[in-house]
């Protein structure tokens, strides 16, 4: 489903982490952006995260389904106006789960649990990525559930990392000066689907590509969806 006449195949980055490339047509992504959009708007929209430590988040966000403070969930806007969150809804789900399908049949073993999946994916996070916007390297260990986490990406391109369960350091025997995890470039359209071993990898986006967004989506930055089963 792209607009290249030869769009790049699947490929499994480590056992249970497969990008899936241009998973979205440019139709499929005008949807999704336009919803995000709504999404964006107040109550319980877009808002600049604040760690613990007082620092903020490069990275601009909004919850569906619950809502995602460091480190938990909430019904509410527990960390801004106590606003209900935005629901999450049953479209994006399906688009999970037939993901993760494909993501199955590269894999070729059953790391992702039963086949046709059958989660009930009910949260999602949204990030928007300005120009210079980043996320260290962090995993996504505050859901009950170990259903894979899917994401879809929009806008401008992006490098991501995707390391190891060990921990966000380098490892031993990495030199300073080099690139440690598997560095994956999603563009606009594709989808990363993690789970089974994987599924507590860390993982980041040390940079985006400002500028390389499809001219016909009409963004300008990046929109990252990670959904999930809470």
């Amino acid at each position: 489903m792209s607009e290249e006449l030869f769009p790049p195949p699947a490929v499994q980055v480590a056992a249970g982490a497969v990008h899936l490339p241009r998973r979205l047509a440019p139709g499929a992504q005008r949807e999704l952006l336009a919803a995000c959009r709504r999404w964006a708007v107040p109550p319980a929209g877009l808002r600049t995260v604040r760690m613990p430590n007082g620092s903020q988040m490069s990275v601009r966000q909004v919850s569906l389904g619950r809502h995602w403070y460091p480190y938990g969930y909430a019904a509410t806007v527990v960390d801004g106006g106590g606003e209900p969150v935005k629901p999450f809804p049953d479209w994006l789900g399906r688009w999970a789960r037939a993901a993760v399908d494909a993501a199955a049949e590269v894999a070729g073993e059953p790391v992702f649990g039963a086949v046709p999946c059958a989660v009930e994916y009910d949260i999602a996070l949204v990030n928007f990525y300005g120009d210079g916007a980043r996320m260290g390297m962090h995993r996504d260990s505050d859901e009950r559930s170990a259903a894979p986490v899917v994401s879809f990406s929009l806008g401008d391109a992006c490098v991501f990392r995707f390391g190891n369960t060990e921990g966000r350091g380098r490892p031993l025997g990495v030199p300073p000066d080099g690139v440690w995890g598997r560095d994956v470039e999603l563009r606009s359209g594709d989808a990363f689907v993690f789970g089974g071993p994987a599924r507590l990898a860390y993982h980041g986006v040390p940079r985006t590509e400002p500028g390389s967004a499809p001219p016909a989506l009409g963004l300008r930055g990046r929109v990252n969806v990670t959904v999930r089963a809470y």
